[in-house]
């Protein structure tokens, strides 16, 4: 059997970029704000003032220092507090579908292929702008490429899955060449007002082209080893938003739950030994040892979480080199974070060098992929 390899990666990077300075500056504008409009609620004790945040705290909790996005200008607002986009008509090209797509010419640049080359397209993100018309099938119609196309959502390691079935559709023959791309426009879903996650999100659009090694001519090669997903329920990480809410009693008047909502010690409790334990076992299950391994492209939402899986993992604390993060630039991306840790650290590995592509999140989900240098 043929090889399954990932022959090239796009990043799409927004222009706009909000400094830990700027954030910190329009939440306690919205803190003053609001405080002041509460004032005697706030006196007489029936409801608590809003904190301030800082740019010492949002470092300490995350090692984010700036993000990307989409709209600035309405996040620093303190009267709107999230971005504003226009809104496009049905036969526009849409926000997500345009991210993507310019990711997805990047990657396909790199793997030297053209719309004519691809098989299938999976556009996997942790939420979609919209529920059908699939956003993959509106990627496939701008690109030009023939096949099919579909969605999928497995939050922050939808990515990872993504990889993990483009692979399987091409050893099954159902494909030979998948375009997966990760449009995150974490922006919309996160809650800029909340003390404790407003400085978590940035957006990026990343894609992959993934094929059969006996059509891949790129010159920067990495072959899919293997690739292994787990999932276990957990209400940690949750995201309300459904065409369903419009029929429960009050059900638009508390937003609050339809935007990221996360109980972050928990989730750093849970999700350290599973990803972890995974990584180990996956290497184990493939005769890899950990002294073999030379890269950890993990999923880039706190780098506490990140440092503490690579210590695990490597038995000790791994270098910058050994495990890259993105965080001070980029901040959480959710799905697309690992790929563009990946897209940025990967050329300088040699021929035959180890490395692991895992994100982990909301489900709780953890995918793994273990790529060869090729």
């Amino acid at each position: 059997m043929s090889k399954v390899v990932i022959s090239g990666s796009g990043v799409f990077t927004p222009k706009e970029v909000i400094s830990n300075q700027e954030l910190v500056k329009a939440f306690n504008e919205y803190a003053d704000l609001q405080n002041k409009k509460f004032a005697k609620e706030i006196a007489s004790g029936e409801r608590e003032p809003i904190p301030y945040s800082s740019e010492e705290f949002i470092v300490k909790a995350s090692g984010i220092e700036n993000r990307h996005v989409m709209n600035k200008s309405g996040i620093i607002d303190p009267e709107i507090m999230y971005p504003i986009f226009n809104k496009r008509s049905d036969d526009e090209l849409s926000l997500m579908a345009e991210m993507g797509v310019k990711a997805a010419k990047i990657a396909l640049e790199k793997a030297g292929k053209d719309a004519k080359d691809i098989d299938c397209v999976i556009v996997a993100a942790s939420n979609f702008e919209r529920a059908y018309p699939a956003i993959a099938v509106e990627v496939q119609k701008a690109l030009g490429v023939k096949g099919f196309a579909f969605d999928m959502n497995i939050a922050c390691s939808s990515a990872t899955f993504g990889l993990q079935m483009a692979a399987d559709m091409i050893k099954s023959g159902s494909a030979k060449t998948v375009l997966m791309v990760n449009p995150e426009i974490c922006s919309g879903h996160v809650e800029w007002r909340d003390r404790d996650c407003h400085f978590i999100f940035g957006d990026v659009g990343t894609a992959m082209v993934i094929e059969d090694s006996e059509t891949a001519d790129s010159s920067n090669q990495f072959e899919i080893i293997a690739t292994k997903c787990v999932t276990e329920f957990s209400n940690n990480i949750r995201n309300n938003l459904g065409f369903l809410r419009r029929s429960y009693p009050n059900g638009m008047e508390d937003l609050r739950d339809m935007q990221f909502m996360q109980n972050g010690r928990k989730v750093f409790k849970d999700v350290v030994p599973m990803v972890s334990n995974l990584i180990l076992e996956h290497l184990n299950d493939n005769n890899i040892k950990v002294s073999n391994l030379s890269r950890l492209w993990l999923h880039q939402a706190n780098k506490s979480m990140n440092d503490m899986i690579g210590r695990k993992v490597l038995g000790r604390v791994p270098n910058e080199k050994e495990q890259p993060n993105i965080l001070q630039e980029y901040a959480n991306t959710s799905s697309a974070g690992s790929i563009v840790t990946f897209s940025q650290y990967s050329d300088d590995l040699e021929a035959g060098e180890i490395g692991i592509i895992c994100s982990f999140g909301a489900g709780y989900s953890v995918g793994n992929v273990i790529l060869k240098k090729l």
